[in-house]
């Protein structure tokens, strides 16, 4: 398999016999014989001297170097990385704030069409982002990265133009178009980061920026489409960040240093057939989850298409065992990483979840303005912040796996706090808790899982370990508002009575409480696992 400029450049290193050597993708402060988060294919690179001796390669192995830039450039350059994340969670709060306000606009108020305005999105992210980090390994990161924010750009205008044919189902095909946006931009954007930076302190601190960002994203979002839904037209919301989209496009070709944007002199090939499978089966079993609350399950074309999409994705597992060149190398599912992502996807699936519910809670059971739900949202900002210092913190103190558990336990208390809220409350008591944890969820477990992965791969694959975890963040959640609807239709039975209507909220903050306390599970017993193998290890990250 071809390998990256960055691979040619800071990582072809042969033995004498001729076969390379891959970099040691975490190194330790206490080591033993055997590391838990080495992969089978480095672990044959070494060997070890004894039970207290670190295993050392068989040849000398370079470490990496840092990509020089000016201390202006630098903060430029993380700047404009690290904002895609931002815009991302942007474009989820900017239509779920005002979410009532645009369905008047297409005459809908039907919850499960509403959905589709958030899940369309998140579907889209989820499904393309591991193409998108394939055609980075291929074309070059800062290129793909840069045509990012402009489709982004491209396809919120059109998102806004929508409300003139007044079709929602045209509005839900410009916002599932504005998904792949972010699905370009995220794993390419931290692909560059895995390549401008060595393992080290400040690629933990990047990392930790680029997670930060996101609730402050999402709260940016949700002010914006609260302003011009209530004091405007909210076809401005999509048009102001479509000009925003496109200006980050011409400062990201600035100040994106050139050597990230050449391409590698051997590009791996693209698995055409794998992506097809792996692109439909995504969508379609996406589709299948969140129109059965809508449609009903009994309805012959949701578990058609539900059908159809299971066996594209059982087709593409075999198809990528014989692939050349797989767009998901199965050699890369190890334990570790099949851990890590499991993780992930229950815990980003809950807050998927509480992000949707509470919003509507806020705003129907409690009668909230979109600004005022934006307002609601606006601590999470500092505890975004404070949650992300304090994750680059564990990082280099404690095992990854203590940080993961501890993500996992934040989700879980957020959403039991968010489900027991009485129908009306003051702000503080509850709200405010719950706004206030979930942050942490968020921002220890992305940045964490991201580290791993990136630390956890050859350097020609650095595109494909972001792409796994953003993959996961965002299909989880569309997927698990398919399987919360699912539960709020069949508890409510047809009726739109008040009380069945907070009922089958209720009932949809369950449901996540049950994906976050299998998280909690998941994570209990990874940290189990490694201090039963390692001890208290800590990464050199």
């Amino acid at each position: 398999m071809g390998q990256s400029i960055a691979a040619e450049s800071m990582y072809d290193y042969h033995s004498p016999g001729g076969e390379s050597v891959p970099d040691l993708p975490a190194t330790y402060k206490q080591t033993r014989s055997r590391s838990y988060l080495l992969e089978p294919q480095y672990a044959r690179s070494y060997h070890t001297d004894g039970m207290n001796t670190p295993p050392s390669p068989t040849v000398p192995v370079a470490p990496q170097e840092q990509i020089s830039m000016s201390t202006a450039r630098e903060i430029c350059f993380v700047g404009v990385v690290a904002v895609s994340h931002f815009m991302t969670q942007c474009a989820l709060g900017q239509a779920l704030a005002p979410i009532d306000i645009i369905g008047e606009s297409f005459g809908t108020n039907n919850p499960g069409e509403l959905s589709w305005f958030i899940a369309g999105y998140s579907l889209t992210v989820g499904t393309f982002i591991l193409i998108s980090g394939r055609l980075g390994d291929i074309m070059g990161h800062k290129r793909i990265f840069v045509f990012g924010y402009a489709w982004l750009g491209v396809w919120s205008g059109f998102a806004g133009f929508s409300v003139y044919p007044g079709r929602q189902i045209f509005f839900d095909v410009c916002r599932a178009m504005q998904g792949i946006g972010p699905a370009l931009l995220m794993p390419n954007g931290l692909a560059l980061f895995g390549r401008a930076y060595p393992p080290g302190i400040k690629k933990n601190i990047v990392f930790s920026i680029f997670g930060a960002l996101a609730p402050a994203g999402f709260v940016a979002g949700a002010a914006s489409g609260g302003v011009f839904a209530q004091l405007a037209w909210w076809p401005w919301a999509f048009w102001s960040y479509g000009l925003a989209s496109w200006g980050l496009a011409v400062f990201a070709m600035l100040v994106i240093p050139r050597s990230l944007s050449e391409k590698p002199t051997s590009p791996p090939g693209f698995d055409w057939t794998g992506s097809l499978l792996g692109v439909a089966g995504l969508v379609l079993f996406n589709i299948a989850w969140n129109n059965g609350p809508l449609y009903g399950w009994g309805t012959p074309h949701v578990y058609f298409v539900l059908i159809i999409g299971l066996l594209c994705l059982v087709a593409l597992f075999w198809v990528e065992r014989k692939a050349a060149h797989p767009i998901l190398p199965l050699h890369a599912m190890t334990s570790t990483v099949g851990y890590t992502l499991a993780l992930v996807g229950v815990g980003w699936g809950s807050f998927g979840v509480w992000v949707f519910y509470i919003c509507r809670w806020l705003q129907i059971v409690r009668g909230a303005t979109p600004l005022s739900v934006a307002a609601q949202f606006s601590p999470a900002v500092i505890c975004g912040l404070l949650a992300a210092g304090m994750t680059g913190f564990m990082l280099t103190h404690t095992p990854v796996s203590f940080v993961m558990m501890l993500s996992m336990a934040a989700f879980c208390v957020g959403i039991i706090v968010a489900s027991t809220m009485p129908e009306q409350q003051i702000y503080w008591a509850q709200t405010f808790v719950s706004v206030v944890i979930m942050p942490f969820g968020m921002d220890m477990s992305f940045p964490a899982a991201t580290v791993i992965l990136s630390n956890h791969m050859p350097r020609e694959h650095q595109g494909l370990a972001a792409s796994l975890v953003n993959t996961v963040v965002n299909y989880s959640i569309s997927i698990a508002l398919g399987i919360a609807g699912t539960v709020e239709v069949t508890v409510m039975n047809g009726s739109h009575e008040p009380a069945d209507l907070i009922w089958g909220m209720r009932c949809a903050f369950y449901t996540a409480i049950a994906l976050s306390f299998s998280g909690v599970l998941l994570g209990a017993l990874f940290f189990i696992r490694s201090m039963i193998k390692e001890g208290w290890k800590i990464m050199d990250h």
